[in-house]
């Protein structure tokens, strides 16, 4: 008999932390760097823990990673399984990660939702915003901000032009679509730096769901700072 689908879509947490994090400039992988004393990844870990309506969680890093063991056994949590199946883009790693998440059970129709690991300030009130406004989508969508600044490119270290901010969103993540169809987006467009632009380049429109500046990815070395401040005015105001 074919195996029976589940009544209801669920949903699964799939966390790439397998790059290297350059541009951060620490000795270890960023994700490893201490904020308040604890490794960047967990405050990340700690928030989609305390989202009750996640089924299962993948946390996919390099195959040579000797570090994320020893971190989940000093800060134990349930939900996410590790896979040493990282590859050598953040694409690639994502791919392998939804290939784990089929081995652990999770069908075509059910939903996944994507982070960085270095977005360590996302709350779990922010997933699950997520979470209720694209579970009924045909789609699916992610956390974006609205472009505040003014944006300019550049040439050669100079001003190039200046472009209309109007209608301009910062990409963040959790990014949520249904595994079969972000499989298949994947696999098309292999090149992709995150989940929506493959889904927007098989011909799809994800929704964009409003989110707070706070939750930007950690990627230079100020990043640290000023992370470790959110997280401490965090803590005195509980």
């Amino acid at each position: 008999m074919p195996n029976a689908q589940p009544t209801e879509t669920r949903l699964y947490a799939l966390i790439p932390c397998a790059g290297a994090g350059s541009r951060a400039q620490t000795i270890q992988p960023k994700q490893y760097q201490r904020l308040l004393g604890v490794p960047m990844v967990v405050h990340t870990l700690r928030a989609f823990e305390a989202v009750a309506e996640l089924t299962r969680g993948v946390l996919v890093v390099a195959p040579d990673d000797a570090l994320m063991a020893d971190v989940l056994r000093t800060y134990p949590q349930s939900l996410f399984e590790v896979r040493h199946c990282g590859g050598a883009t953040r694409a690639q790693s994502v791919l392998a990660g939804l290939h784990a998440l089929s081995e652990l059970g999770a069908h075509p129709s059910d939903w996944v939702l994507v982070h960085d690991a270095a977005r360590c300030l996302i709350t779990p009130a922010q997933i699950q915003n997520l979470i209720d406004v694209c579970k009924t989508d045909a789609v699916g969508g992610l956390l974006a901000a609205p472009l505040a600044d003014t944006l300019k490119t550049e040439h050669n270290g100079r001003v190039a032009q200046t472009l209309d901010r109007n209608h301009k969103w910062l990409a963040q993540t959790p990014q949520m679509f249904r595994l079969a169809d972000l499989i298949k987006a994947l696999q098309q467009s292999t090149s992709v730096t995150d989940e929506a632009s493959a889904i927007e380049a098989s011909g799809q429109q994800p929704k964009l769901v409003a989110c707070s500046a706070q939750n930007f990815k950690v990627t230079y070395p100020s990043d640290f700072e000023l992370a470790e401040a959110v997280l401490s005015t965090r803590i005195s105001k509980e």
